[in-house]
Order: C-alpha cells, then sequence, then structure tokens
C-alpha cells in the first residue's frame, strides 16, 4: 500500500505509548508514503491516538512540505510543529 515507510514514526508512536501501556511494543503504529500522500496508522483507542499524534505530529507538516503534498501551517498555541530553517 505504501511506496516509502517512514520507521520512525512508528518507533516514536511506540515509544511514546510504552509510557501508558507495557503491550504498547506489540502494536503496529507506523508510517509510509503513497505518492505525495502521508499515510499514519493509529491505535483503535482514542486515547492512544491522541498520545500517538501528540508523539509524532510536530514533524507532520515537514514532512508534507518534502513529499510535495502541499503547505500546511499550524496554530502554535494548540499544537506546535518544527521546519528547519532554511
Amino acid at each position: 500500500m505504501i511506496d516509502k515507510e517512514l520507521p520512525g514514526f512508528g518507533e516514536q508512536m511506540r515509544a511514546a505509548s510504552l509510557k501508558q501501556v507495557p503491550t504498547a511494543i506489540l502494536s503496529r503504529q507506523g508510517a509510509g508514503i503513497r505518492g505525495s500522500t502521508l499515510i499514519i496508522t493509529l491505535p483503535g483507542k482514542p486515547a492512544a491516538i491522541e498520545v500517538c499524534l501528540d508523539a509524532v505530529f510536530a514533524a507532520v507538516p515537514y514532512c508534507l512540505d518534502l513529499i510535495g503534498a502541499g503547505h500546511i501551517d499550524t496554530d502554535e498555541r494548540r499544537i506546535r510543529s518544527f521546519r528547519p530553517r532554511s
């Protein structure tokens, strides 16, 4: 389904989840790219989804820039994002 896996997303989501539950190492969270689409697989529980997205979202806007998916801005008062300085 994906053209390129982004293993860092899954690693970070599992690390964040592991702080909550010891079975997080069994989960299949991950991310990858298909064309210019970023696909992030998340757990089924709403609380676990929040933990996972909080762990990786800072990288999402820059990732979208890199894959040509378009530029998005975030409201830093709600959620932070990171883009390296040019």
